[in-house]
């Protein structure tokens, strides 16, 4: 650890599992996700979720992140993207005929669009690319002969912790699943819910700034 420069790395690591354990979008998508369409998919959502984690080390690591906290115009870019995004998967919650919503849809292509769509809410969340940025130099030691290796370990270990959670979650959301395919009228309004929290969170984050 010494040549990586990383830094207490006994307190990383409880920060990163209270971070994880922290409700907020990821949180709610994999439960969305594995509750409405079973517990494959919400592990293929989780997966695309920390995929999305690592391009966001990588730039940390490689500094690309530091440009959304000097560009203006870069931050409001990816932000309103991501925006976009999050309310347009609410909207298709909101709007799609419950038959369009079994869990048959959801076979084979729906696993790789669990995960594209998973990694897609995460890279397009610039506040995403900002957290990384600055929660990981805290515990690197710029001075150490490979920082930069440093900063990859520790993204990497907050995704492994992170991913170690998300498949919890996922479970989880199994077994709603199963109550739901029972209750299909419990279902659609969940649907509903759902739906229009995702759009809260598109809102929320089309209104926020950098810092």
């Amino acid at each position: 650890m010494n040549t990586l420069g990383i830094l207490h790395f006994d307190a990383f690591l409880l920060a990163c599992i209270a971070l994880n354990l922290t409700p907020g979008l990821d949180t709610f998508y994999i439960l969305t996700r594995s509750g409405r369409e079973g517990r494959g998919v919400g592990m293929a959502a989780a997966l695309g979720i920390n995929a999305g984690c690592i391009v966001h080390t990588l730039a940390a690591v490689l500094g690309i992140s530091a440009i959304l906290m000097t560009s203006a115009l870069a931050f409001s870019v990816l932000k309103y993207l991501g925006a976009a995004y999050l309310v347009w998967i609410g909207l298709r919650m909101l709007v799609a005929r419950s038959g369009a919503r079994q869990p048959t849809v959801t076979r084979g292509m729906g696993l790789a669009a669990a995960f594209r769509q998973g990694m897609l809410t995460n890279v397009l969340n610039p506040k995403v690319a900002l957290f990384f940025l600055a929660f990981l130099p805290q515990f690197v030691s710029m001075q150490a002969a490979h920082p930069q290796l440093g900063l990859l370990v520790l993204g990497l270990s907050f995704i492994g912790t992170g991913t170690m959670w998300s498949m919890v979650l996922a479970l989880l959301g199994g077994h709603i699943h199963r109550l739901l395919t029972t209750r299909p009228r419990f279902g659609q309004w969940m649907d509903r819910v759902c739906g229009t929290v995702l759009l809260g969170f598109g809102v929320k984050l089309a209104l926020q700034g950098r810092h």
